[in-house]
């Protein structure tokens, strides 16, 4: 097990889920190697989401192992960054985007603890390098939809992770944010984080992601962009040609 401590930053063996008796997830086995980008990608309803939610404990499973690593020690929950889809969150509740950006700081000062004077210092700097500094006071509700998500992905840098999970970040989002988001993940790769995203959009797993995942209920294929993002795994997983046509790749 050390030596694959040493290369791995998730692990993940013979993982079931299901609702209601019907399997959503079935043997799953998936090994995310350190430091990469790595994509989550398969069509609606292939359990991605369900997926990253089962790894993180959010949901529960009816089997499985999961392991989350960085060199040879295992880490806990402190260790690791989650950035949910922006329909999964209340964004009615009554807080601004200084104060959701500060609740990532929860994991390491505890829920008695309150954040000090060099949190919010750091929170209003992350909040500057997602774009978003002006808007510290704003309530959470009053802004849009890719200004909510730069303000999650704030608070998940807030917890300075070695692992981050993302769900559909670009979903809904403006190019500008877009971009913003990419330059973010590109960055946390430089620092040897270790990011893994669900994403919806194949024109840009190759110039985004440098890994991917491909699941249709099942593991497809996991690797290299550069070696398992081909025609035959996208068949595989997506099961016709006609979503791989509307997404504009080569069939």
């Amino acid at each position: 097990m050390e030596a694959s401590l040493q290369n791995y930053a998730v692990e993940v063996e013979d993982l079931t889920v299901a609702y209601d008796a019907k399997p959503v997830l079935w043997d799953i086995d998936l090994k995310i190697p350190q430091g990469k980008l790595l994509a989550v990608v398969g069509p609606n309803g292939a359990g991605k989401t369900t997926l990253i939610k089962a790894m993180l404990g959010l949901i529960p499973s009816v089997s499985g192992v999961i392991r989350f690593c960085w060199g040879k020690a295992a880490i806990g929950k402190k260790h690791i960054g989650y950035v949910p889809q922006s329909g999964s969150v209340d964004w009615d509740f009554p807080a601004t985007a200084l104060d959701v950006v500060l609740m990532g700081c929860y994991g390491r000062l505890g829920w008695i603890r309150r954040p000090g004077k060099a949190d919010g210092e750091l929170a209003r700097q992350t909040l500057k390098k997602v774009g978003m500094a002006e808007y510290a006071g704003r309530q959470i509700s009053q802004l849009s939809g890719g200004q909510q998500q730069r303000v999650f992905l704030a608070r998940a840098l807030m917890q300075q992770a070695d692992i981050y999970f993302m769900d559909e970040p670009f979903k809904g989002v403006d190019a500008q944010t877009e971009k913003a988001i990419v330059l973010l993940l590109k960055e946390l790769k430089e620092q040897g984080k270790t990011v893994v995203v669900v994403h919806h959009d194949l024109q840009t797993v190759a110039d985004y992601f440098d890994w991917v995942t491909l699941i249709n209920l099942q593991v497809v294929a996991s690797g290299p962009v550069s070696e398992i993002f081909h025609e035959e795994n996208l068949k595989k997983a997506y099961r016709s040609t006609d979503t791989l046509l509307r997404s504009g790749m080569a069939v």
